[in-house]
């Protein structure tokens, strides 16, 4: 699917906001970093190898009359994870809305599971997603926005092998809630959406094993990348949502 397409004028729900997307360069991230554009967010986005189509994603940004810069970090160094908040302060002037996107999926056995997996798929899953909280709570104000893209693995697992994946998406949850009400004083939000699968370069709908995950939805079918920065983008704008779970899964988790 290709989300630099059918780009269309801002809307402005968020004029003047800026917001940083992790793992932004391509498939929810690149999707999301649009979609905020377009309600008026300038945006920052994030990579570890896809400098490419990091640039592709700010270009699109651009075009829709908003800034944009492409910072690369990895989520499993801190000090990268905390900076990459405030890299994107410095270019843009500030953030108001951080989208905890970046991760890595890792599926199989139990006993297939080494450590080094273990340490890694936690770095940037969790402690990432932890890190780049923390350095965004310390910047924003009254109304900043913090959403994590979580998975529908952590709501339900649907067969074996998904151990360690599903661990650190449920983990997101308890970061979520806490987050919630550590910062509600402070008028900042926090909230966690659970894509179910969805159409990307790493997850296909035409691939070996999309039949089975389609089959596996109310609907039968795989999700959009559009559809989930859709929900992305109401909670950027939503002044009474926080500490909330929200499923875009075509009723995976029914």
């Amino acid at each position: 699917m290709d989300t630099m397409t059918n780009v269309a004028k801002s809307t402005g729900e968020l004029h003047g906001k800026v917001a940083l997307v992790t793992g932004g360069s391509r498939g929810i991230g690149a999707a999301t970093a649009l979609r905020l554009a377009r309600e008026g967010a300038d945006v920052a986005v994030t990579h570890v190898n896809g400098e490419a189509a990091a640039q592709d994603v700010v270009r699109a940004v651009a075009a829709l009359g908003r800034r944009a810069v492409a910072l690369r970090a990895d989520l499993a160094d801190a000090q990268e994870a905390a900076g990459a908040v405030e890299r994107t302060v410095e270019a843009l002037g500030g953030l108001d809305v951080l989208v905890n996107n970046g991760g890595v999926g890792l599926l199989g056995p139990l006993d297939g599971i080494s450590v080094a997996d273990l340490d890694r798929v936690l770095a940037v899953n969790v402690r990432g997603a932890f890190l780049t909280s923390r350095a965004a709570a310390a910047r924003m104000t009254e109304g900043g926005r913090i959403i994590t893209v979580g998975s529908c693995m952590a709501q339900r697992v649907p067969g074996p092998g998904g151990t360690l994946y599903a661990m650190s998406k449920a983990a997101l949850v308890g970061l979520t809630r806490a987050l919630a009400r550590e910062l509600g004083g402070r008028g900042i939000t926090a909230n966690i959406v659970h894509p179910g699968p969805i159409d990307t370069d790493m997850n296909p709908a035409d691939g070996p094993y999309a039949a089975g995950q389609a089959a596996l939805t109310a609907l039968g079918r795989f999700g959009t990348a559009a559809e989930v920065a859709g929900t992305v983008a109401h909670l950027a704008s939503a002044a009474y949502v926080t500490g909330a779970e929200f499923a875009v899964d075509g009723g995976h988790a029914a």
